[in-house]
């Protein structure tokens, strides 16, 4: 659903009139677009693990990480991913990152083909992001883009299994899927 408020017209408009507001919106390519409130059990776990391991093995001092409450500023606009990595810094007043390094969606049946397509794409142009991930809710199937020594982003990654880990290269981390989709695959 798209929702007209006439004097919002960039992105910082969109952030200075969203905050506060109950419900889910992003601004997308000059409009504002209500998202998913309601996820289901497995999205959250996924959410929460995710967000759980990036905080216990990443430097605190060097990156700050959340989740879909706080803001990604996009060629298109501003989003807000499952999970996200920044670089430390800026104002605890900021309301959207400053150097994303991590992206993450949970996959859900309304978001496959916007995960895929345009976050992808929006995500993947973002010029300190270094890893951009989606996940499976239902099953230990991750897909991973990641930007190369020549700064371009790879063709997305699929890795499959509880055994499989997945190289997070940019942030010397291993993320291991048995830990993330224990109880869930």
């Amino acid at each position: 659903m798209n929702i007209h408020a006439g004097a919002i017209r960039t992105a910082d408009d969109f952030l200075r009139w969203n905050e506060g507001r109950e419900g889910k919106r992003e601004f997308v390519r000059g409009r504002i677009v209500e998202m998913m409130v309601n996820v289901s059990r497995n999205h959250a776990k996924l959410a929460a693990r995710l967000t759980a391991f990036l905080i216990g093995a990443l430097d605190e001092t060097a990156y700050d990480i959340g989740t879909a409450d706080f803001a990604i500023r996009t060629p298109g606009g501003i989003r807000y991913p499952d999970v996200f990595v920044d670089r430390a810094g800026g104002s605890g007043q900021d309301l959207a990152a400053r150097e994303p390094a991590l992206l993450a969606e949970i996959l859900s049946p309304s978001s496959l083909a916007i995960d895929f397509g345009e976050k992808a794409e929006e995500y993947t142009a973002i010029p300190s992001l270094v890893h951009y991930l989606v996940l499976s809710q239902d099953e230990a199937r991750v897909w991973l883009w990641r930007r190369g020594d020549d700064g371009a982003f790879q063709r997305p990654e699929m890795t499959v299994g509880s055994a499989a880990e997945v190289a997070l290269d940019g942030l010397g981390i291993t993320l291991a899927l048995a830990h993330l989709y224990r109880g869930i695959a």
